[in-house]
């Protein structure tokens, strides 16, 4: 990485756990603020929080690859997640996904060349009466059909 791109994400990091605190029991709470920053977790951020934190850099990569809500790969700006549970599927939520695949040109667990957009599907979002449901950045779109995918994604471009 860039001399200058780690010195930026290394401040950045700091910024923000100055913000939260730099005890050991912060760990979570410093690595989803991170994640919310950059839309992954770099590995000079990880290696920073370790120092910063007293907490091996072992267990910060065990926490970083455990919970499913951090990336140690670049993600997307704008983070959609699909439904494809049971009540979503018979709804249509194939037909959704595949819309969204081509307005965006990735498949689920891919992220665009731009960073712009990361898909994912999941199992339930626990609104089942409103399938098929799409989530894009914490913001649920329910009811969906085919035909209303482009103007939804056009919202976060």
């Amino acid at each position: 990485m860039e001399t200058g791109k780690s010195d930026k994400i290394i401040e950045e990091t700091d910024k923000l756990i100055n913000s939260i605190g730099n005890e050991p029991d912060k760990l979570i709470q410093v690595l989803l603020r991170i994640q919310k920053e950059f839309h992954w977790l770099p590995p000079d951020s990880l290696r920073r929080v370790s120092e910063r934190l007293g907490v091996p850099f072992s267990r910060v990569r065990h926490v970083a690859t455990f919970f499913k809500a951090f990336s140690l790969v670049p993600r997307g700006k704008h983070e959609i997640r699909v439904c494809v549970g049971t009540a979503c599927h018979v709804r249509g939520a194939q037909r959704v996904l595949d819309a969204i695949c081509d307005c965006t040109g990735i498949a689920p667990g891919e992220t665009d060349k731009d960073l712009k957009f990361s898909l994912e599907t999941v199992n339930c979002l626990g609104c089942c009466a409103l399938g098929p449901v799409v989530v894009v950045d914490g913001e649920y779109h329910g009811n969906l059909v085919q035909s209303q995918v482009e103007k939804v994604l056009k919202k976060y471009e």
